[in-house]
């Protein structure tokens, strides 16, 4: 999806329409944005960026607070869209996605029409716009996708694949960030097909274990298939806040707030934990994590905020000021008095 929560609060607010919008934290109270307009990337605006930049950037910056439900529901009316035409649709986020439409329920032969299908059903029904990569693998689709937004369309046939790698440069592949990328650069590797003929021990030097994984992906190989309905491995809700927390009954109320969050997404998955974890981040940006792992696995809204009480008591709470306080669970067994018995379903498109 195209800047997708910028997009949904400029389509909701016609007002918005054609400014520079952020969506994130307030500049003066360590906001962060989120998600930028095309209108504010134009000044240079990025998501992740501290607000306060964003505004010395772009002074005329509208900045709103995120309404995750509102975008949780486009991202679900958006999914429904895409298993109208596969049941292989694997959710990254709430505004990507990939799709396996080698056998689709529409009968189409072609992917490109079914991603040129998609993208007009999705601006039909929700007034957004998305940007697709039809390719042979995710690795190709992923950078495809982001190759002509908004509102692209990019398409990497079999026999255009060789001459799509030899115009990239080496951080379009996947695990190569800008720390990464330079230490490649040092030991001349600029380019994506620049790996192919490195030395394997220089490589190995470089970016270690991930060697062999770069090696393939230059190549324009990936086999990962595409995997609906991943299961969770665990969840967290965490807030950093715009002035340290420094009493320690405010601390306290916020763990308790998290984890009855915690424990509210639970019921909902039908899930059960064994682990509760905290996370804690002080003023000087140390960051502690503390976890009690039960031995029956439970969803108990009581007991999963005592046991994070009682780890916070093994942090600092109190004694330093707090930036970011965080409680998850993770160790996920199915509740199967709440599911009846376990069941399998298997789609096969």
């Amino acid at each position: 999806m195209d800047a997708f929560y910028a997009s949904v609060e400029q389509r909701d607010n016609p007002g918005l329409r054609g400014k520079p919008l952020a969506v994130g934290g307030e500049a003066g109270a360590r906001g962060v944005v989120a998600a930028a307009s095309y209108e504010a990337r134009a000044y240079g605006v990025r998501s992740a960026m501290p607000t306060a930049r964003a505004v010395r950037l772009c002074p005329e910056l509208v900045i709103v607070q995120p309404d995750f439900p509102r975008y949780r529901a486009a991202s679900q009316q958006i999914l429904e869209i895409f298993r109208s035409c596969t049941h292989l649709v694997e959710p990254l986020s709430l505004d990507e996605a990939y799709l396996d439409v080698t056998t689709n329920l529409w009968g189409e032969p072609l992917a490109t029409p079914v991603a040129k299908r998609l993208k007009l059903r999705i601006r039909e029904e929700t007034g957004l716009t998305a940007s697709a990569g039809v390719a042979p693998n995710k690795f190709l689709a992923k950078i495809a996708s982001g190759w002509h937004k908004p509102d692209g369309l990019t398409v990497i046939s079999p026999d255009r694949v060789e001459a799509f790698l030899q115009q990239l440069p080496v951080d379009a592949l996947w695990g190569v960030g800008p720390v990464t990328a330079g230490k490649l650069r040092k030991i001349g590797i600029a380019r994506l097909v620049d790996v192919r003929t490195a030395e394997p021990a220089q490589l190995q030097r470089a970016v270690g274990s991930l060697a062999e994984v770069l090696q393939r992906l230059a190549q324009g190989e990936d086999a990962r298939p595409v995997v609906a309905d991943r299961p969770h491995k665990s969840s967290s809700s965490e807030n950093t806040y715009n002035q340290d927390l420094l009493q320690l009954d405010a601390i306290r109320a916020e763990i308790i707030r998290m984890a009855r969050q915690t424990a509210e997404w639970l019921a909902r998955k039908r899930l059960l934990a064994r682990t509760v974890t905290i996370k804690v981040r002080y003023a000087d940006f140390t960051t502690v994590t503390r976890s009690h792992s039960a031995a029956a696995p439970s969803r108990d809204a009581d007991e999963i905020v005592q046991r994070a009480l009682a780890l916070l008591e093994r942090t600092e709470a109190g004694r330093r000021p707090i930036r970011l306080l965080g409680v998850g669970a993770h160790g996920f067994s199915a509740d199967d008095a709440a599911t009846g018995m376990p069941g399998v379903l298997r789609f096969e498109a």
